[in-house]
Parts: C-alpha cells; sequence; structure tokens
C-alpha cells in the first residue's frame, strides 16, 4: 500500500495535495492562501528535492508524504490526505513508515501554527512543539520571512 512515488506520479500527487490543502482556506492568514495551494512547477521543484512516498489503495494514491534529509535532521513534509480519506489511519501509517527510513536522530515537521488538527496529529504521534521555531525554520527549510511567522515546528528525536 505505501510506494515511493515517481516523477510519473506527479499529477496524482498534485491533486491529493490540492484536494486536502483546501482546509487551509479561511484558517491561514488569507495572504498565505492560494489555489492551486501548490503548482505543478512547484512540486516539480520539491520532487527534485526529496522523497515522496504515498498510500495506494486501488490503485489510487490517496494520501503523501515527503521525506528530505537536511544537515543532520530529517523532515517530513508535505504530507497530505486526500480529504474523502481522512481519518482512517493512512497519514499514521505513512508517518510510522518514515519514521522507520529515517537515518537520523531528529524528525521534524513545519505546519502552520493555526492548522491546529495538524498540530494536534503528530503531537498524537509523540511529537512536541518546538520553542525554537523561527531557528529552525531558517536552518532547515526554504520558506518566505511571512511563512516562518505564521508556522510552528515540531521534532521527535529517534533512539
Amino acid at each position: 500500500m505505501i510506494k515511493q512515488c515517481q516523477f510519473h506520479d506527479i499529477e496524482n500527487i498534485y491533486t491529493v495535495i490540492n484536494d486536502a490543502a483546501k482546509a487551509y482556506e479561511g484558517v491561514i492568514p488569507p495572504d498565505c492562501y492560494h489555489e492551486p495551494y501548490m503548482s505543478i512547477d512547484e512540486l516539480s521543484r520539491e520532487m527534485q528535492q526529496m522523497s515522496f512516498f504515498g498510500w495506494q489503495d486501488e490503485g489510487q494514491l490517496v494520501g503523501v508524504m515527503g521525506f528530505q534529509r537536511v544537515k543532520d535532521v530529517t523532515l517530513i513534509r508535505h504530507a497530505y490526505v486526500a480529504t474523502s480519506r481522512q481519518n482512517q489511519g493512512i497519514g499514521s501509517q505513512l508517518l510510522k513508515y518514515l519514521k522507520g527510513l529515517c537515518e537520523t536522530r531528529r524528525l521534524l515537521v513545519g505546519t502552520w501554527a493555526d492548522a491546529r488538527w495538524a498540530i494536534t496529529f503528530y503531537e498524537k504521534r509523540g511529537f512536541c512543539l518546538l520553542p525554537d521555531k523561527d531557528r529552525l525554520l531558517r536552518t532547515y527549510w526554504r520558506i518566505p520571512d511571512r511563512q516562518v511567522e505564521v508556522s510552528v515546528v515540531l521534532g521527535l528525536d529517534l533512539p
């Protein structure tokens, strides 16, 4: 059910991300939300920098997570499950799988500060909000200053 996505999966990844990201509309600052949430060009650039893994059900991609090693940590990036398939354990299974692939001692994830559901998802799986989020976002991510302002970072130390 879990597969490493390839470039030929880009349209399906794009569909999952933009479907699930509709949850951000009206939640994150309006200047940070746009449609599509992630363009094909942006996704193509992201796919060159990280590995994407997907949950496939009956040949259809219904969940994705990016996995990127940066310096001494591993980042979970672009974690989305199609709205019709949320709350079925797909995100949990993808995260568990990626934790097993992690070769660093620390796993980090950034998300919007107002996306309480995302923060709760990670906290239930052992992640903690980190107080030095500005430093972490500037060290491990390449995102606009505005996004740094309105984001949080959660971390999990691995054995």
